[in-house]
């Protein structure tokens, strides 16, 4: 059993106390607090940073039963060729590890909506399961589409095999392209009728078109949540500098073009956590007072950018010579 980590602020110590193969390439971690207190507890959507005993930083989605106050699970797909994460987890991590991890955070909160369509690619399909359970816990009429490169690959089919038909498994090699026109208009509700809520969590060519035939028909709102940002390389070419004013320490910092505001602020001394780096996590959170940001991140959607009471400086600039924070 490994010594525990140092933990750092409110972060919690969890041990894992299971790790269980669900699919081929998916590995399920099963976490717990080591003296057996409840642990905090979370909403469908939420997600988990992990800190592992390398000192490497991941976020992964929860996907276990939100009326489960005793563990935490989640599901990590086998990268070898990613950043590191998912090869420690797969190669080293054992029953009895003790790893230091965030509070759960939740950036992809299943909203109450009369009837929800679910739609989830490979590993997607982790924040999407506990919205399933919730939603038939609500009672809501719901639908979920599922596709993967094979069955073989494609996690919990066992976990949604009782929902029957409305579970639609498509798998690649057996079916072809994922019918996702299809599903969208199948949805679409009579006119008249309230909206249907459509969730998304997959690779970013399924959430990009998901979005699309979305935007074009009446009564689909879509939610997605992505494991990595778009390329905005193009957006991020003409930064110009800004001076950031942190009200509650009283520093100012001065950002310039070729420096985000986050490695900014660190640099000064300022505590703000950052993970990864790409407007994805939320974990940069901070509260703008006044001055009005460039939102680049993955996270608000338009109306919250509107509202500019957060946002995420690991991204994110500003439209103003000047921005002034909670920090």
């Amino acid at each position: 059993m490994s010594a525990a980590p140092a933990v750092a602020g409110d972060d919690l110590r969890l041990r894992v106390t299971q790790l269980r193969w669900e699919a081929e390439g998916v590995l399920s971690v099963t976490l717990a607090d080591p003296g057996g207190a409840p642990l905090p507890g979370w909403r469908p959507g939420a997600h988990l940073r992990l800190t592992l005993p390398t000192g490497t930083e991941r976020h992964y989605s929860l996907c276990g039963d939100p009326t489960d106050h005793d563990t935490y699970r989640v599901a990590v797909l086998h990268e070898p060729r990613g950043r590191g994460g998912s090869e420690y987890l797969h190669r080293f991590l054992r029953p009895g590890t003790v790893i230091a991890a965030g509070r759960p955070r939740n950036n992809f909160p299943l909203l109450p909506a009369p009837r929800y369509l679910f739609v989830a690619g490979g590993i997607g399909i982790t924040p999407i399961l506990p919205m399933l359970y919730e939603a038939e816990r609500r009672g809501v009429p719901w639908n979920l589409l599922y596709g993967g490169r094979g069955r073989a690959s494609m996690a919990f089919l066992a976990e949604l095999a009782p929902y029957g038909d409305r579970v639609r498994v498509w798998a690649h090699d057996e079916r072809g392209r994922l019918p996702l026109a299809d599903a969208l208009a199948e949805a679409r509700p009579a006119p008249g009728d309230a909206p249907v809520a459509v969730y998304c969590c997959g690779p970013g060519g399924l959430l990009d078109a998901l979005t699309g035939l979305c935007a074009e028909a009446d009564g689909l709102h879509a939610h997605v949540e992505r494991f990595k940002a778009p390329d905005t390389t193009a957006a991020t070419e003409n930064n110009s500098p800004v001076e950031v004013r942190c009200v509650k320490s009283g520093a100012t910092v001065a950002v310039p073009a070729d420096e985000s505001v986050l490695d900014a602020l660190l640099a000064a001394g300022l505590k703000v956590h950052g993970s990864c780096r790409e407007g994805i996590c939320g974990s940069c959170e901070v509260g703008v007072r006044a001055g009005t940001p460039d939102h680049r991140d993955h996270i608000l959607d338009p109306a919250e950018r509107a509202r500019s009471e957060v946002m995420y400086p690991c991204v994110s600039r500003a439209l103003t010579p000047v921005l002034e924070l909670e920090l």
